[in-house]
């Protein structure tokens, strides 16, 4: 199945770099993503023969496909990328995406499971695995067919865990990689899985030449679960790598004094009143990302503490994931309920203790960064949070991070940081107490050396090191 006019490197992905939608005249229109696989890839330069291979995710990027032939898009639409988008039967899709992907494995690496009740693994689950099985099938033909004989293949994250085995089947000349974006769950919470599935997860990324992760930790944990479940030793010899990373500091420092921010910044500071202090917060409503202890946390404080009613506000930017799921639905309104309260039991008619905001908006939360005195990360598990690598980049007069040690980014910002235990509410709240009374200038010397560590390994870098550890 090699390709004779193929190409040199290939990344696949779940969401690529585009995506569409259909307007009501019937024309098509296009919106590029940015992110740090966008970065990387890009840095490999325009000579490179490079394909990215994703699924189309809504009608709009479907009927890009059926105008497309099924082939590439267009590349005035992808800004000059070379995409490939499949066009995976819907109704497969949302088994794999949303049936395994996010409510299986995205549940195993977080460990997020209550387990009197939960997992279920009955014959419903294995009708979604089937067809997990027929995603990730579908991604490795599609692979097979663009790579030119010994490309470098880029295979990311859990919705593609057994694609690389796949690929290795079908083209064994190829190169291959996996690269984790998560956490790894530690082999007792791992063999919460079948133990048929357990391994089949295993060996899917084993097919690749090299799996790499985010920090040592969950590399650790990986070869332990292959140890674990298929035995002492790595069978196929896959090499296990690790590549952390950093923000994007020259694109964030820029986008972070456009206009729009500065305007963000006005509205924002009227919403916190003159003098007050800040801790801002910036997450998506995911489960793993702990929002709602992080706003207990602040409630302890101000019920505790209250020399800081009215001297400080906590800007939450709670921005809806999943709300498919039921339990992202829950879990969303939750939030605004715990904020509400606080607001009712604290507020005065000059103060409003949490403001939240729902909507997405990338130009207020750089807006946020770049006023934030502290800044709470407090996930529950998290492969490597960019947010607590972002914030120090942009901030104007210098933050202190109070990080979650579960977070990946706590390997590299632990030194500069307040540590938290992301279960203990008390212990956050302290935290925060500490992280309010540090004072300006030794604030500042802290920020530098986080953004220091933060942008050590930018997202170029990070791409181009896999590349390279690949290819050699």
């Amino acid at each position: 199945m090699a390709s004779t006019q193929g190409a040199e490197v290939l990344v696949a992905s779940n969401r690529g770099p585009v995506s569409y939608e259909v307007g009501e005249d019937g024309a098509l229109s296009s919106k590029r993503g940015g992110g740090g696989l966008v970065s990387g890839l890009s840095a490999i330069g325009p000579d490179t023969d490079a394909v990215w291979v994703c699924a189309a995710l809504g009608d709009g990027d479907r009927e890009a496909v059926a105008r497309a032939g099924g082939g590439l898009l267009p590349e005035a639409d992808t800004g000059g990328q070379r995409v490939r988008m499949l066009d995976i039967d819907a109704a497969t899709h949302a088994d794999a995406y949303n049936g395994i992907a996010n409510s299986v494995l995205w549940f195993v690496h977080h460990m997020l499971y209550q387990t009197p009740l939960e997992p279920v693994f009955d014959a419903e689950f294995r009708r979604k695995w089937a067809a997990y099985e027929a995603y990730n099938r579908a991604f490795a033909e599609a692979l097979a067919e663009e790579a030119a004989e010994g490309a470098a293949v880029l295979i990311q994250d859990y919705h593609l865990a057994l694609a690389p085995r796949m690929l290795r089947r079908l083209r064994p000349d190829l190169r291959i990689g996996h690269f984790s974006h998560t956490p790894w769950a530690p082999p007792e919470y791992f063999r919460l899985l079948p133990d048929d599935i357990a391994a089949e997860l295993l060996t899917g990324i084993l097919g690749a030449d090299r799996a790499a992760f985010l920090t040592r930790r969950w590399a650790d944990a990986f070869t332990a679960c292959c140890h674990a479940v298929l035995g002492p030793g790595i069978p196929s010899g896959t090499r296990v790598g690790v590549h952390g990373l950093g923000a994007d500091a020259d694109f964030l420092r820029e986008r972070a004094h456009r206009a729009d921010v500065d305007e963000r910044m006005v509205a924002l500071r009227e919403e916190i009143g003159a003098g007050r202090r800040t801790v801002v917060r910036v997450d998506r409503t995911e489960l793993s990302k702990n929002i709602v202890r992080g706003l207990l946390a602040y409630r302890h404080l101000l019920a505790e503490r209250p020399e800081w009613r009215e001297k400080v506000v906590h800007v939450a930017f709670a921005y809806p994931s999943r709300q498919d799921l039921a339990v992202y639905r829950d879990y969303t309104a939750e939030v605004q309920r715990v904020a509400d309260e606080i607001n009712s039991a604290f507020g005065t008619p000059g103060w409003t203790p949490v403001v939240l905001h729902v909507k997405d908006d990338f130009a207020r939360s750089l807006a946020a960064y770049r006023l934030a005195d502290v800044a709470l990360v407090n996930p529950i598990r998290d492969g490597m949070n960019l947010v607590a690598k972002e914030v120090p980049v942009v901030s104007d007069e210098g933050c202190v991070l109070v990080l979650s040690r579960e977070a990946g980014a706590y390997e590299e910002l632990s030194e500069d940081a307040v540590p938290v235990n992301p279960y203990d509410i008390v212990g956050t709240a302290d935290a925060l107490h500490a992280a309010l009374g540090v004072p300006p200038e030794e604030r500042a010397e802290r920020t530098k050396r986080l953004a220091a560590a933060a942008t050590a390994l930018p997202p170029a870098r990070w791409f181009l090191d896999q590349l390279e550890e690949l290819r050699g």
